[in-house]
């Protein structure tokens, strides 16, 4: 467990440091963790330059993950937004289907609305 520690240490040191120069490529980051630090053993080497390269892997998938969780809530937004309109949108509709005109013949009796005036002799 020591170990660990220690690789995490030394990885997080470098990387609050330098760590525009890391990206996601192990031998990349092997030869910048020459470039800026003062590491004898190889294996050590190894294990801080592996551990950065996770680090940064694992950074750049969740970034990935919360772009596309914005993307997809701003996408529900949008859709929801568009229900909404279109349910306001429907009352309108029905009630101008619903107005009934005075004077004009209804379907069921093909008579007229008006009173007709019956002559009575």
């Amino acid at each position: 467990m020591g170990r660990v520690d220690r690789i995490k240490r030394l990885s997080y040191e470098v990387l609050d440091k330098h760590k525009s120069k890391f990206n996601e490529s192990f031998t990349d980051n092997k030869k910048s963790l020459d470039q800026v630090a003062i590491i004898r053993s190889k294996g050590l080497k190894n294990e801080v330059a592996g551990y950065i390269t996770k680090f940064i892997k694992t950074e750049k998938r969740e970034e990935e993950i919360k772009q596309s969780q914005i993307e997809a809530s701003k996408e529900e937004d949008a859709a929801t937004t568009e229900e909404i309109i279109e349910v306001e949108a429907q009352p309108e509709t029905e009630s101008e289907e619903t107005v009934i005109e005075i004077g004009a013949e209804t379907p069921e009796t093909g008579e007229t609305s008006e009173p007709s005036e019956e002559k009575t002799d």
